[in-house]
């Protein structure tokens, strides 16, 4: 039987949570959301939608956390719910889309802010970019602890720089700013612009279940979990329309358009503050970098989970003997986020991508909620979903909301329709090398007991 070792506390597990989520986005996303919704009320409006999502499907997974506090997270909520096949596709999106093209995403972008202090080619960007992710993954193989402390400290450091840059849009506030908080500035279509700007807000607020994924290496993991998840969503939602406001405060609607920093120019857009700019720059290579050291350290343990359930390869399901990490699972997704990186392409372009495809899962991971409630009724729940069923419902039926936009949408069908080949393939993959017969000797009561 491969174990893995319980390190995590609430409160490792809670800055793992907002280490997860605040990564690039919302430093790079609020020009492109004020490019389809041009009105202050109207940005407001679609980082609080953003925020309600995550927070109802926090409240959702809290149940589902407790119910299965084993290694994989939403692989095992799915898989329990729909059988192998479902978890099976999960996993194989997050391996070759969902984390894997965060991952390279998040190394382009910490590049990218890197060329504010060195010049840099395209080759030597996407070079930084796959170093920076072979050097966490292998720091995050010696040990879910040296995670915890890599996380504590980084999201640390990351929610300093975030006060400080919340402070200064408040106290320098720009008195030519014109803020208009009524609808008259708003698109004629602003229902669909919502849904437009709800992209790079889901973005920028996903990964807030990655504590789902560690349950296993959890302290008390029936109560951490959903706890870590649900403080962590709040600090997030508070933090992310405090920026958005600070940033309002600082500089008009049509700069934030047209800013490729847009955080690090409206800060140098203060004169009292020298080199403002280059101090944000910092601030994001630090936030970027937590992230990139949780990300290679928690998705793995998906890998890790199919591998023992019998319905992935095998090799994945080795514990390294002296650290107790899944090794070969997390070398695997370093692997092939590098690969990413080489083929990069447009950012707007990934995000429509990997957003569309997780929200299909996240809505399925909680409409389970309701099948639990069904056929397992008298199951032991630690947590409860607060509100259900109609805070589960509005998780649900938002996020359904959203994949169907997307997928219709005028500018994202192409990535929609691509997240759907792949799935495809994988339905192919899972039939062909026998997947579907395959089914671990361990039984899940032994992952549950064991001395991770």
């Amino acid at each position: 039987m491969s174990k893995l070792k319980k390190e995590l506390n609430l409160y490792g597990l809670t800055m793992i949570v907002i280490g997860a989520v605040v990564g690039a986005g919302i430093f790079k996303t609020p020009s492109d959301i004020a490019g389809v919704l041009p009105n202050h009320l109207l940005i407001i409006l679609v980082w609080v939608l953003g925020g309600v999502v995550a927070l109802t499907g926090a409240l959702t997974f809290s149940e589902l956390g407790g119910m299965f506090p084993k290694a994989g997270g939403v692989y095992v909520f799915l898989k329990e719910a729909y059988g192998d096949l479902m978890g099976f596709l999960y996993g194989w999106a997050i391996l070759l889309v969902i984390t894997t093209g965060a991952l390279a995403a998040l190394g382009m972008a910490f590049a990218d802010y890197m060329t504010t202090f060195f010049a840099m080619s395209d080759m030597g960007k996407s070079a930084l970019a796959i170093a920076l992710i072979v050097v966490l993954t292998l720091v995050n193989i010696t040990g879910v602890n040296i995670t915890q402390i890599f996380a504590n400290v980084f999201t640390g450091l990351k929610l300093i720089a975030i006060a400080a840059i919340i402070l200064v849009g408040f106290i320098f506030y720009n008195p030519e700013v014109q803020l208009d908080f009524s609808m008259q500035s708003a698109p004629t279509d602003y229902i669909t612009a919502m849904f437009a700007g709800l992209v790079g807000v889901l973005w920028s607020i996903g990964g807030w279940h990655h504590a789902s994924y560690v349950a296993s290496e959890t302290i008390d993991a029936q109560r951490t979990v959903p706890r870590a998840m649900v403080i962590g969503v709040t600090i997030i939602m508070t933090i992310y329309v405090l920026i958005n406001l600070a940033i309002m405060f600082l500089i008009p609607i049509p700069e934030i358009i047209s800013s490729e920093k847009v955080v690090g120019d409206a800060i140098a857009s203060v004169s009292a503050i020298p080199r403002g700019g280059e101090l944000v720059a910092i601030a994001i290579a630090i936030s970027i970098f937590g992230t990139i050291g949780i990300y290679t350290m928690t998705a793995p343990r998906i890998y890790f989970a199919m591998a023992n359930d019998g319905v992935f390869f095998k090799q994945l399901s080795y514990v390294h003997p002296k650290y107790k990490t899944p090794v070969n699972a997390m070398l695997l997704q370093m692997v092939w986020a590098c690969v990413l990186v080489l083929f990069w392409g447009s950012f707007g372009k990934l995000i429509n991508y990997v957003v569309f495809m997780d929200l299909a899962f996240m809505m399925l991971a909680g409409l389970s909620v309701f099948i639990f409630r069904q056929k397992r009724k008298d199951a032991h729940r630690p947590v409860k979903a607060w509100g259900y069923p109609v805070i589960p419902a509005i998780f649900v039926v938002i996020s359904l909301m959203f994949v169907v936009s997307t997928l219709f949408g005028k500018n994202t069908t192409e990535q929609a329709t691509a997240g759907l080949i792949v799935l495809s393939v994988g339905v192919a993959v899972y039939y062909l090398l026998g997947f579907n017969k395959g089914q671990s000797e361990l039984e899940d009561e032994d992952i549950l007991d064991s001395d991770f």
